[in-house]
């Protein structure tokens, strides 16, 4: 699967839509990493993302891609529903793993 990252960037393409954004993915971000943590092999990456997000020292304009694919992550309505028994969460990998991707080794440093 590919995803269009832009796609993600241009949803958020001011400060304050990251920061609003951002406000939600605090929200509800660790909810659903509680409801579905067991269930994904993915969950040390997204924790890496949200530190990303948090960092004060990131430009908005790189969190924007990162606030886009968390939100993908955290809203159930997507391309394939989380309640279907393993393939509920490939786009969600897909979507995340395309994020890491994008932002290559600056990531790296949110692994800690």
């Amino acid at each position: 699967m590919k995803y269009d990252l832009k796609e993600f960037q241009d949803n958020y393409d001011t400060e304050e839509k990251v920061e609003e954004a951002g406000k939600y993915v605090e929200e509800k971000l660790w909810i659903k990493v509680e409801r579905v943590g067991s269930r994904i092999r993915f969950a040390r990456d997204v924790r890496a993302l949200y530190l990303y997000m948090r960092d004060s020292s990131v430009a908005w304009y790189r969190k924007s891609v990162v606030v886009g694919a968390l939100i993908y992550f955290i809203t159930p309505i997507d391309l394939i529903p989380d309640f279907i028994p393993f393939f509920g969460y490939l786009d969600d990998l897909g979507v995340i793993m395309a994020t890491i991707k994008f932002l290559g080794k600056e990531l790296v440093p949110y692994y800690d």
